[in-house]
């Protein structure tokens, strides 16, 4: 290793424990690098804004962060509790069958876990809360391991993001997460209904006829949203990108205009709190930018592909090798980072080994939402803890179910691809 490669580390390493936000800590790590090299400055104005410019893909990132947070501010989410409340409300343990159908539905609509667990998971654990059959570590575990599905269910964000630094087709990665995303919510229900069963939780209290057609109604407009995206996507309406515009669009439109759920204040609110978080992830991307151009003129994904060739592994162990790493660093870092910084070095190995890279994004993805679910970084944790005061550790307690399950899940798409592959390539896509 070098000592400009060295340095750089260090002062990565240096902001990170100085709690240094992580795209000034990326920022400062690349200007350190290149003063080290004796290169010019400059050079991270250029890869900054080559990077950000150059990519219309990242177009879709702040506008799925606005289009999710206008249905959370609006009221999309206690609109599609209720309905989904007729449909698997009266199982066992109830309302958290419902916290789950409510993620799958939700997901569909803002690609991102922490709109799911501050949008809908409030609404549900709230109601959990009042019934004593729930304890709040439990109400909360639910909706941690629920909110994981929002990346995984089309759109996507993180998806979208791997797509950038991979090249790989965002409309088949989006294919590729709804089969084991069906299959998330499947595994979540059954554990549900196997604690529910053991503790006799609850039913919920039968929805009269004569209400249906007022809920179904009132529901129906949120319901249409994946339907509009995804068929606009695979119609050739509309590419990716377009369709968050449409999402945010449809967002406004039912929150703004429809609904009237939307002051002028609270909209503006929206407008603020969307630009901060977009901001944050641009950040985050304008550093992953130089460190990317740093580790690539040291040869650092090419050395990691010698590496792997060296070992001689097959797909399966590069995968299995790949998953372990994953789940250990989403212990200490965030997603964005395990994105743009450690997925870029590790695809020329992938693409040597002729690991398809839909399949391979899928895998990544979900090992991120696992990171997000368990400490010690565990932001879905921290972010529920912080809106309804659970303590994280009940959360940890009654939600290792959910982990091991995901776990589970998370081998059986390494062994076995086509659970990912399977919808891509029956609708058309080639990938590889």
């Amino acid at each position: 290793m070098s000592v400009a490669l060295g340095i750089l580390l260090a002062v990565m390493l240096a902001g990170l424990l100085l709690r240094m936000p992580i795209g000034f800590s990326m920022l400062a790590a690349g200007v350190g690098y290149l003063l080290v090299k004796g290169q010019d400055i400059g050079l991270v104005a250029e890869q900054v804004c080559n990077g950000l410019y150059n990519n219309y893909v990242l177009l879709a990132v702040p506008l799925f962060v606005f289009a999710a947070n206008l249905m959370n501010a609006g009221t999309v989410s206690e609109r599609i509790f209720d309905f989904c409340r007729i449909v698997v409300g009266r199982m066992r343990g109830g309302l958290a069958q419902v916290d789950i159908l409510v993620s799958v539905i939700f997901s569909g609509m803002s690609g991102s876990a922490i709109a799911d667990a501050a949008g809908p998971g409030l609404v549900t654990i709230r109601q959990m809360l009042k019934k004593p059959e729930y304890t709040p570590g439990f109400a909360g575990a639910v909706v941690v391991a629920s909110a994981t599905l929002g990346p995984i269910i089309p759109p996507s964000i993180p998806m979208v993001i791997y797509a950038l630094v991979s090249g790989a087709s965002v409309g088949a990665l989006f294919l590729g997460g709804v089969v084991p995303g069906l299959c998330m919510a499947l595994l979540m229900m059954g554990v549900v209904h196997i604690i529910a069963t053991r503790r006799n939780m609850p039913r919920e209290d039968p929805i009269p006829l004569r209400e249906w057609p007022a809920i179904f109604y009132r529901g129906a407009l949120p319901l249409s949203m994946p339907i509009v995206l995804l068929g606009g996507i695979y119609s050739g309406a509309f590419t990716p990108t377009e369709a968050a515009a449409v999402a945010a669009l449809h967002a406004l439109v039912l929150a703004g205009v429809v609904y009237r759920a939307l002051s002028w204040r609270t909209l503006g609110g929206v407008i603020l709190e969307s630009t901060r978080s977009s901001a944050v992830i641009t950040l985050i991307l304008a550093g992953s930018f130089i460190l990317n151009y740093a580790f690539t003129s040291e040869g650092v994904p090419q050395a990691m592909a010698q590496w792997v060739a060296g070992m001689q592994l097959t797909q399966l162990q590069f995968l299995l090798l790949v998953n372990v790493l994953f789940l250990a660093l989403g212990c200490f870092l965030d997603v964005s980072v395990l994105l743009l910084v450690f997925v870029p070095m590790l695809l020329p190995a992938a693409r040597l080994l002729g690991v398809d890279l839909v399949h391979f994004g899928v895998l990544v993805v979900l090992n991120m939402m696992i990171g997000l679910i368990h400490p010690p970084f565990g932001m879905l944790l921290f972010v529920t803890k912080a809106l309804t005061g659970i303590p994280i550790g009940e959360m940890m307690r009654e939600g290792w179910p959910f982990l091991l399950m995901l776990l589970a899940l998370l081998l059986a798409m390494t062994l076995f691809p086509q659970i990912v592959l399977w919808l891509p390539h029956t609708m058309g896509y080639v990938t590889n």
